[in-house]
């Protein structure tokens, strides 16, 4: 009988799992422990709106604080777990005290990658949290040179915002192109081109050498010897789950928790589920670990019902977006690893890619285009063949040519 579940983690995936606890009529104790000091609150518009005109903690809550009352929901906010004996069954905590639980829901998630720094420079910003962007939002004035290392979808996120703002924005990305490693070149290059449009300096394929004090800022220096002076510098250079509170616990970290196709993990009791959760998914015959809003969500509510005793696997097709000036992209599916890509449609304001891998589709980019987007999401759930679903090279064509 579980009488005490503990989710750690003040994440999405976190509320969702105690949400998706007493809905399925769960009644004994449910502790959540957060490291933030704010009761949880929604990311990705910390890159935008909490940038562009402040985030403001109370507009951003996932749940409003009376819910966790009504709940039931006890919080421990402030608190890092520091530990886990699964043995035991007991969580170690930064507060000193330990907290014995039943079930355990993991759902710590990820933090930024950070440049290494050194004495005397300025700092070099991450938007991961509230204080983060506060943060960043102080130094975000316009006139000032913002300087941005990655060219990822944080980073071009930034640097949209900040070019509402009236900053000038250089984006800088060790790939031939923005997102180019996850989207390919081509869908990069009009992701670059729509920067640019917009005033935004891209320089691709040159890394970075190293970052030095400069006078009133710092100067960025790159292999190939240019040197830019920025008055903020910001990384965007991805994330890392953590998992570092999990280093003697016994569970099996792989980049991330390694779970069972139903969240489970190997420790008796456990399930992990959000950013951290690596686990096998059926639709795709791969094992994978998905950093995106829709995914914490349906994860979180899984992983719940699988500490309840559900057995089914999480089989999902992954879906994010990011709005950049007018351009409203959402992606569905994988495109790691795709074999072929082919542009069904592509001009200054709309974008269709598929990804195709196998025989199958398997991932598709819609900028602008709602409808596609739906259609190709079903084609990849329903895992149609590639050649039922590819352009014709006349369409590729113009669309290329449109570029």
């Amino acid at each position: 009988m579980m009488r005490r579940i503990a989710i750690v983690g003040g994440s999405l995936a976190g509320v969702h799992a105690a949400e998706a606890l007493r809905e399925s009529g769960y009644q004994e104790e449910i502790t959540l422990v957060s490291a933030d000091t704010y009761l949880p609150y929604d990311r990705p518009p910390l890159s935008k709106e909490g940038l562009f005109s402040g985030a403001a903690p109370e507009k951003l809550l996932l749940r409003d604080p009376q819910w966790y009352d009504d709940n039931a929901i006890t919080t421990q906010l402030g608190v890092h777990a520091e530990g886990l004996d699964v043995d035991r069954g007991q969580l170690r905590l930064s507060s000193g005290s330990d907290l014995p639980y039943d079930g355990l829901i993991v759902a710590t998630g990820s933090r930024a990658r950070r440049l290494p720094t050194k004495v005397g420079q300025p700092p070099v910003h991450t938007v991961r949290d509230l204080s983060d962007a506060a943060e960043l939002r102080k130094d975000l004035l316009p006139g000032k040179h913002l300087v941005l290392i990655g060219g990822g979808f944080i980073g071009l996120e930034v640097a949209a915002t900040a070019r509402q703002i009236g900053l000038e924005v250089t984006v800088i990305e060790v790939s031939k192109m923005p997102l180019g490693r996850m989207l390919g070149n081509e869908v990069g290059s009009w992701f670059r081109k729509l920067h640019r449009r917009n005033g935004v300096n891209v320089i691709c394929g040159t890394p970075l050498k190293s970052i030095e004090p400069g006078v009133g800022g710092s100067q960025v220096v790159l292999d190939d010897g240019q040197t830019i002076h920025a008055d903020v510098v910001v990384a965007g250079i991805g994330a890392t789950p953590a998992t570092e509170w999990l280093s003697d616990s016994g569970l099996e970290l792989a980049r991330g928790v390694r779970c069972n196709s139903d969240l489970s993990t190997a420790a008796p009791g456990v399930v992990a589920a959000g950013d951290i959760a690596r686990w096998y998914n059926p639709l795709f015959d791969e094992e994978m670990r998905v950093e995106h809003w829709t995914n914490a969500v349906e994860q979180g509510r899984h992983a719940a019902g699988t500490l309840l005793g559900a057995c089914d696997s999480f089989s999902s097709v992954p879906y994010f977006w990011t709005d950049q000036y007018n351009a409203k992209m959402r992606f569905v599916g994988r495109s790691d690893a795709a074999d072929v890509i082919a542009i069904e449609e592509m001009n200054k304001n709309r974008l269709v890619a598929l990804y195709g891998r196998d025989g199958y589709i398997r991932g598709a980019v819609c900028v602008n285009a709602p409808r596609k987007l739906a259609k190709y999401r079903k084609a990849i759930r329903d895992q149609v063949p590639w050649q039922d679903v590819e352009p014709t090279q006349s369409i590729v064509a113009q669309a290329m040519a449109q570029i």
